[in-house]
């Protein structure tokens, strides 16, 4: 991945011009932002309670975001996989904090990829590096 090759590997998404970025996790519960905790000082076990209570993600979702993108002429779909709350929605071996661990039991990054390639669309991993419970990620205070 180099300058050079810049220009190829970025023609298909001018091409496309339009997709849908999806920022969903535990702090789409709040309907706030998905700053909502560090903004709140939400603590680590209120934010999994909630996500154990209300976090309420079912099977096929995902499946409905791409198709909507789809039936809209859209041509890619990005999803936050795992925001600076350091909440994963796949089944990390490394990260206990994650969707089969808490809340609905699921890996939503596998049902999200699966249902792209099944519906013919690009699929786009979001993935923040800041993670607000490591000590030098922002608030580890909470």
């Amino acid at each position: 991945m180099t300058a050079e090759t810049r220009e190829r590997r970025i023609a298909w998404w001018r091409d496309a011009r339009f997709g849908m970025f999806i920022h969903y996790g535990i702090y789409s519960c709040y309907g706030r932002g998905e700053w909502i905790r560090m903004r709140e000082g939400i603590s680590r076990e209120e934010y999994l309670h909630t996500a154990d209570t209300q976090f309420n993600y079912k099977s096929g979702n995902a499946e409905e975001w791409v198709k909507l993108a789809a039936a809209a002429g859209m041509k890619y779909v990005i999803l936050t996989t795992v925001h600076h709350d350091g909440f994963a929605l796949w089944n990390s071996k490394t990260n206990k904090y994650n969707s089969v661990n808490y809340g609905p039991g699921i890996d939503i990054v596998r049902e999200y990829v699966d249902a792209c390639r099944k519906h013919g669309m690009r699929v786009g991993l979001y993935f923040s590096l800041v993670n607000w419970d490591h000590e030098d990620g922002g608030i580890a205070c909470l």
